[in-house]
């Protein structure tokens, strides 16, 4: 199938997100993307995978790579790529027991499924594929659609350990946007690895888009979780030293963040960073904050190398 003819919404809950605000990040996107200039497409930090799959249904790119530190998500996108049907067949069967039960067995099958994923993730060879992939990464959306907020989060021994959401009647897949995402991964190469991997497929018909783990504003909003490795301000900075890498070699790159100067007007920590670049400010509202300013709107930064872009 004709991938423009595909519409593929994200299968997980992903904290930061993009699917609220891609009207707006498509005003930004470089028009060599209509034209036919850029051939390969690179999303380094691919979360829930809103931008990828919004471009590659919507634009004829050539070459797709899609990469993530984070190997339990990637082993669920290469699953979704390899053998999508068995999936969903594994994900039907958990759906239709998990609704059938009450809430308080709903909450002990909730965490026995946590410890069986995070003792699983300790034997499973995330290399070579079989049928361990499927199990695990139905347990991972399992987790994510039931857990508290739909968040992903970690402890430092890289354990999943977000607490039981209690709803009533969670969607915990949708197996035709699963089909659907299958398709437009499959002739997708898909990397476990630091974002600095992307330099490797980078050349001057290449666009990027980054979304990394966003700079807390605050103190209390720390969230950076994703994975056992903290993003702090010197992963910040070597970030934005790759994104001058990135354009030596002539692509192209969007990249998304937090706005300082939502807490404090004299924060230029990204103006400095990024000196030379083009930055925009667009509106966004957060969800995942327990702290009432943070579940407001506020300010995201989209940052690039370019000036010919759609507005």
């Amino acid at each position: 199938m004709d991938s423009l003819q595909i519409q593929v919404n994200p299968f997980v809950k992903w904290a930061g997100g993009k699917r609220q605000i891609l009207s707006q990040i498509e005003r930004y996107l470089p028009v060599n993307l209509l034209d036919g200039t850029i051939s390969t497409y690179i999303e380094p930090f691919i979360g829930g995978g809103a931008v990828f799959f919004y471009l590659v249904s919507n634009f004829s790119i050539s070459n797709k790579i899609i990469i993530d530190i984070n190997p339990d998500l990637i082993l669920l996108y290469k699953t979704i790529q390899k053998n999508a049907m068995s999936l969903v067949l594994e994900l039907r069967k958990v759906e239709q027991f998990y609704l059938k039960l009450s809430d308080d067995e709903r909450r002990v099958f909730f965490y026995k499924i946590r410890s069986q994923f995070n003792e699983e993730r300790r034997k499973i060879n995330y290399s070579v594929y079989d049928y361990s992939w499927v199990i695990q990464s139905s347990q991972f959306i399992f987790l994510n659609r039931t857990c508290f907020n739909g968040l992903y989060r970690v402890n430092s021994a890289g354990e999943f350990n977000v607490p039981f959401g209690s709803y009533k009647n969670p969607k915990i897949f949708d197996q035709e946007n699963i089909e659907r995402a299958s398709e437009l991964l499959e002739d997708t190469i898909i990397i476990c690895g630091d974002f600095s991997i992307c330099l490797d497929y980078t050349d001057n018909k290449t666009f990027l888009y980054f979304d990394p783990p966003y700079r807390p504003i605050s103190g209390t909003s720390s969230f950076t979780s994703y994975t056992k490795e903290v993003f702090d301000d010197d992963e910040q900075i070597r970030l934005a030293n790759l994104c001058r890498e990135v354009s030596e070699k002539g692509a192209k790159f969007l990249l998304s963040n937090s706005d300082p100067k939502n807490i404090n007007e004299k924060d230029n920590f990204f103006e400095n960073l990024y000196s030379g670049f083009q930055i925009k400010r667009i509106n966004a509202r957060r969800n995942i904050s327990s702290n009432g300013y943070q579940r407001g709107f506020v300010d995201e930064l989209l940052i690039m190398n370019y000036s010919d872009y759609n507005q």
